[in-house]
């Protein structure tokens, strides 16, 4: 599995019963908040490659980034996941790790089901400074199936899972504990945007027009809901990770939100 190229340590920390991978980046400016980075459905540490670094040396705040359970180096999954496992993630799993590491007020980094676990966990928390969402899904978009269905079949008949590989201790199991879940019927009917209303810390939301998972409906919901301010980046070529797509975009953006909410909290 490749590691991290960040200069930071890596620890192992129980969370809910299951050993999870973390890596810490030590800030360079004291009193800045933690960011806290929530990988996608097949993300995981190494998933990031070295975006969190470069994001931690452009603002000077501490950075952690960890692979949640059955993903990356973390214990491997060991039952089917529910319709509610991003709930579960961001009402328990989260908060446990977040009080684990004596991180208070923390600025959270998600992408895809990440940035849909720290939607939820800011509903619920009024001690987060700012939520950076990348290509969050509030609901179920026929895309997003579509898209999904399509990502088994290259599973099956394509490297994809060699590629998994190189960023999970078991790609298979990874992978379909994730894929089973989104493709349940069970799964079309979830939605967070009753959340929405709840979350009153500021918003980065950024989303690529490319997307091949969702649309720009999900962030005008998050827009138009949340009840506290909303800035929308759209990314012209880009797909479904603009860390990746448009990674100097996406970095300039992150540290004008993050260098906002240090001088003006609450924006």
């Amino acid at each position: 599995m490749s590691k991290s190229t960040s200069g930071g340590h890596n620890l192992t920390v129980k969370v809910q019963g299951h050993n999870l991978e973390v890596l810490r980046i030590s800030g360079r400016v004291t009193g800045t908040p933690e960011l806290v980075f929530l990988h996608e459905g097949l993300g995981s540490v190494s998933h990031w490659k070295d975006f969190p670094e470069r994001v931690a040396m452009a603002t000077g705040c501490g950075v952690t980034v960890y692979s949640r359970y059955g993903s990356g180096s973390s214990d491997l999954l060991m039952k089917e996941r529910s319709v509610r496992y991003m709930h579960d993630e961001a009402l328990h799993a989260l908060p446990d790790l977040l009080a684990q590491l004596e991180i208070e007020k923390p600025i959270l980094v998600g992408h895809s089901d990440g940035a849909s676990i720290a939607l939820i966990y800011a509903s619920a928390h009024d001690r987060v400074r700012g939520l950076v969402v990348l290509a969050p899904h509030v609901f179920v978009e026929d895309l997003s199936v579509a898209s999904i269905a399509e990502t088994k079949v290259k599973f099956e008949t394509t490297n994809l899972g060699e590629k998994l590989a190189r960023h999970h201790r078991d790609a298979a199991r990874t992978f379909w504990g994730w894929n089973r879940i989104w493709l349940h019927p069970d799964f079309r009917a979830w939605n967070i945007e009753e959340y929405l209303p709840r979350i009153t810390c500021p918003i980065l939301a950024i989303q690529g027009l490319d997307d091949q998972y969702g649309t720009m409906a999900q962030v005008e919901a998050i827009e138009r809901q949340s009840g506290g301010p909303v800035e929308v980046v759209q990314l012209a070529e880009c797909k479904h990770s603009p860390q990746r797509d448009q990674a100097e975009a996406t970095l300039e953006a992150i540290v004008r939100f993050v260098n906002r909410v240090i001088v003006s909290p609450g924006l």
